[in-house]
Parts: structure tokens; sequence; C-alpha cells
């Protein structure tokens, strides 16, 4: 589908009739929108093969990589796999994706991204990325501050297992981390893009923060050969205008947007950021950059664009944006302007995880009719799918007194991070709803109640084992539900003490041996790339943790080795 670049400040594309003689500002061969995983890498490839480069940020740079938990989904045989002592190889990696990806992409270049995952582990290992071989077997969502290498998919799952052998591909970024930042799991995403950035100031390559791309320059064949920008230069209006945007972020870090009354406080944050827009749009610069080899859009998603999220993808308005503000559909938007086609702008993910506590997974997740949402030990962005797309968005934890009392020891200090302790707490707590009876639950939470005892009854006999699980569940995986007092926790959507993160997953369409991007009848727009979640890629079907960063650095890649080659991902060994 080709979607109209609304809800953008986008600028429609210039014609430059004689690129010689046109009022340029800077020069490059390649230019970079966006400092992210996808960006970073595009940059760092084609600075390796000659170009100059130079990359921009709207804002101070990283982008949601930085701000993420830092996980690279990588297989096939990493260093970091065989060290800890996990077999895997390409096929295996290509056998289990190809489940997730559900035709996002063609095999061919799932083959190929499965292929160079060990490799892309040791190109980063060799820019400094640190990884550790430190192995958690079990399945939870996000592991200790100890663990670095973990099942961040739903291979362990008995219905995956079959198909595939499971192995951990999580591949967590171990350096430059304070300990108070792996408690958090926020930021952790810097261990990955930080050295990045520092290889490419170490090659001279300028970055340009605070600077937004804001229209495309096409020569009279439809080649981009410039970009417009708006930059705020370094000085006092800069540092002030970071002062606001990092005192706004603050502030909605210190109120978590789900406590009762914190819209009143966050509307200080809110004036904070207007003062900041205020300060753009009377000192930021336009300047134009001649391109000679290729943009390459790698400005992420949309899902900070809650109107263009309202018009592909309403269902998921509900859920809780997770990114940066610079998620807002701009990369998007300039690839449109310039001919570009869209897919899948529909698909979000929303992560509805409920391990750790491991007793909560081994409950029911129900919808209103009281039937399962599916395996609740499956990873949360599958489990969210399913509740999104299959179930209106709701959904509900059913516990009895037994699970509950393994969920509190479960979250005993020091067996889970912070904020999945407090998370679990919040909901134990207050969260809930509670009664002597499934019946009486039920009617409270406005489940049907002849729905509810049907699928419990089913289930209680799949813990037994005297049935399989209709949803798949292995039987140590289901718990019982047979004493009272039963509690019910609100996991839908739109919960109002569980945040549902989400995260969109279309983009511009891309050719996939070269990255660059494709006009509705298939042709490629000349000198310009997508990357990352700009663009769809391997990570536009089910998400798993870990596999948007991969992909960003994989399709990064590939944009930055045509443009300085001409050499497609298909023509160039793994190396």
């Amino acid at each position: 589908m080709t979607a109209t670049p609304w809800f953008s400040q986008v600028e429609p594309v210039q014609i430059v009739d004689d690129p010689e003689s046109f009022a340029w500002d800077l020069d490059t061969d390649f230019l970079v929108v966006g400092s992210g995983a996808a960006g970073a890498s595009a940059a760092a490839e084609a600075r390796e093969h000659g170009l100059r480069v130079t990359m921009i940020d709207r804002y101070e740079g990283g982008g949601a990589s930085a701000a993420s938990g830092g996980v690279l989904y990588a297989g096939g045989g990493t260093a970091v796999q065989k060290s800890a002592g996990v077999e895997d190889t390409p096929q295996n990696m290509f056998d289990y994706l190809s489940m997730e990806t559900r035709g996002c992409v063609s095999d061919a270049t799932l083959r190929r991204f499965c292929e160079q995952s060990a490799h892309t582990v040791d190109w980063l290992a060799a820019k400094g990325v640190e990884f550790k071989p430190t192995l958690y077997p079990d399945k939870t969502s996000y592991p200790q501050i100890d663990y670095f290498l973990y099942h961040s998919d739903n291979s362990l799952l008995p219905e995956y297992a079959a198909r595939a052998k499971p192995a951990a591909r999580g591949h967590r970024g171990a350096g430059r981390l304070s300990r108070q930042q792996m408690l958090t799991a926020v930021g952790l995403g810097g261990s990955i893009v930080w050295p990045l950035h520092d290889w490419l100031r170490a090659q001279a390559v300028p970055f340009l923060p605070y600077t937004e791309a804001r229209q495309l320059l096409l020569d009279r064949n439809g080649r981009v050969i410039g970009v417009k920008i708006l930059e705020l230069p370094a000085g006092v209006a800069r540092d002030r205008f970071v002062a606001h945007q990092n005192a706004a972020r603050r502030l909605y870090a210190l109120i978590p947007p789900i406590l009762p009354g914190a819209h009143h406080l966050l509307r200080f944050a809110v004036r904070r950021f207007k003062k900041a827009a205020a300060i753009e749009a009377n000192q930021r610069i336009a300047r134009y950059v001649r391109v000679r080899n290729g943009v390459c859009l790698a400005a992420g998603g949309f899902v900070f664009n809650r109107k263009m999220l309202a018009h592909h993808a309403p269902r998921y308005l509900a859920g809780y944006p997770l990114g940066t503000q610079g998620d807002d559909g701009s990369g998007i938007h300039l690839g449109l302007s310039a001919g570009g086609t869209t897919d899948r702008m529909d698909n979000v993910t929303a992560w509805r995880f409920i391990n750790p506590p491991k007793a909560w997974a081994r409950g029911i997740v129900v919808d209103r009719q009281g039937r399962r949402v599916g395996n609740e030990m499956a990873y949360g962005a599958k489990l969210g799918h399913e509740i999104a797309e299959h179930h209106a968005g709701e959904g509900w934890l059913i516990l009895d007194a037994t699970l509950v009392e393994e969920a509190w020891q479960q979250i005993a200090p020091r067996r889970t991070l912070p904020f999945q302790r407090d998370l679990a707490r919040l909901n134990m707590l207050l969260g809930r709803r509670k009664a002597s009876t499934l019946a009486a639950l039920a009617r409270k939470v406005g489940i049907d109640t002849d729905g509810l005892a049907a699928t419990v009854e089913r289930y209680n006999l799949a813990a037994t084992g005297a049935a399989p699980d209709a949803c798949g569940k292995a039987k140590e995986d289901c718990g019982a539900l047979r004493r009272g007092p039963y509690m019910a926790i609100d996991v839908g959507l739109a919960a109002k003490l569980f945040p549902c993160p989400t995260l969109t997953l279309g983009g511009l369409v891309v050719d996939e041996a070269s990255g660059r991007v494709r006009r509705s009848d298939g042709r490629c727009i000349e000198g310009l790339y997508a990357a990352g979640r700009t663009a769809v890629g391997v990570s536009s079907g089910l998400y798993v943790s870990g596999l948007s960063i991969a992909d960003g650095i994989f399709s990064g890649r590939r944009a930055g080795l045509h443009a300085a080659r001409g050499i497609t991902w298909s023509a160039e060994s793994n190396g």
C-alpha cells in the first residue's frame, strides 16, 4: 500500500535542474538520517568502504536503539554462543525465524540474515561492542543482570522446538553500562550503539545532532541528490533546548503515567517540551546538503505520531508507545515524498510480558468470553499480538492462591530485576480483583462464568497430564487452578496499572538486495535507501527481543555497502 504523507512536517521534494550551480552548504558522499543501530551501521559500513559519510539525528543521537534493553538477536553459531556451549547453525536459525517472520521478507533475505549473523557479532565486536557468554537457560522476558545470553524468543515452546532445536540467541550488550542502568533495563542499547558512534568519531565521520531532515532534493531523472536539513547550532539556544528536553524526560521517568493523578503532574513535562519546540521554531537554520552516493533513511518508526498510528493501526492506541520522540514517521514520510511505497503499516507489536514471575505464566490468560488467549509461556509479543488481534485488546490473567503464593516468592529481593518486581507487586496489590470462587471472580470482572468454568476444567486436566493442553503448553508449565481465593489481573492493552509497550513494524518497501526504496511499480528510487524501523525488514512479522536491532544492523550495513560499492548482499560474501 502507499500512504499519504499526512501528520508530518516533511516538505514535498524539490527538483534541482542544475545540481552543479545549486547553492549547497555541505557536500558528502553518503548522508545517514538517524543514528540508532540502523543509521550507525549504515554509516560505518559506508565509511569502511571509502565513502565520505555524514550522519544526522533529530535529537542527541542513538534513538530508540540506545533507549532499548540492548538485545541483539544473533545465532547460527556466534562466538558468544560457542563460548557458552550453545549449539546452533544458520539453517536451524532460519528454520526457527521462518515461523516468526511470516513472509515479511523473502526466504533468500532471511537466509542471508541468518548466514551473516555470526559475522555480525564479530563485526560489532571489532568496533568495540562487548558481549559476554553467561547463559540464562530458562524462559524469561529479560534475565538478571549477570546473564548476557538468553532465549529471547519462543524457541523453547514445544510447538517451535518440534521444528527447530532451541538455541539461546538473545545477545545482550555488556559494556559501557552502569549498575543502575542494568537494574532498570533502560538505556542498555547504548552498549551496542555508543561503540559504533565512537568508531565513527575515530574515523572523522561528522555527526550533526539536533538536526532534522525536512526535504529531499532530486535531479530531473528522479535520483536523490540532496537533503534540506534544519539544524539547531551549538550555543546558548541549543543548551536551553537540551535543558528543557532533559527536564521533561526526567519528569516522565519520575512520575509513571500509570500512577493515579499522574497526568496532572505531567503537564509540567508537556510545558517543558513546548518550550523546547518554541526554541526550535525560532532558532534552527536551513542548510542544503549535496549527496553524491545516496541518502539512508534510518529515522525509526511512527509509534510517537499518534495521529498516524490512529490512521494505520487504531487498535494499538491503547498501548504504551515504546521508543523516543524521533519515532514520528518522518523517515517514512521522506521516502513517500520521493515516490516510495509502504507496507505492513498496520502491524504493531504489543509486549505483554508476564514472566517473571514464572508463576503468572503458569496461570491462564482469558478474554471476556472466558476463552484462552494462547500459550501463556509464549514470548510477550506473541501473547500481546493474540490479545490485540484476536481478543479485542482484552485479557485477564487468572491465578489461584497457590500460584499467587509462588509469585510472591519469585519476586523476592534479588530474584528479579526491580522493574519486574515492582510491576508484579503493584498489580497483585492494587491492580487485581479477588473472589473466593471462580464464578464470583468472573462476575466481578465481567467474564462469562460458564466460559471460564469450562476453560479452567480443561486446563486442570492438562495440568495433571490427563489431557494435552489446548494451547500447546507443556504439562510442567501448567498450574492447576483449584484453590481459592482466586485472582484476576487486567493484562489487556489498556490496563491502567500494567502498561503494554507498543512498537510499529511497518515502513517503506525496499529492494531486499540493496536496501533502495521501491516505488509502487517495483522500480528503485536511485540514491535513496531505508533501514531499521523506517523500512519493512526481518522484524516486520512477529517480533522477538533483539530482532529489531539485529535487522537494523543488517539493513543498515546492506545500504552502506550498496551505496559505496554497488554490491548487493546476494553478491557479497559473509565477511
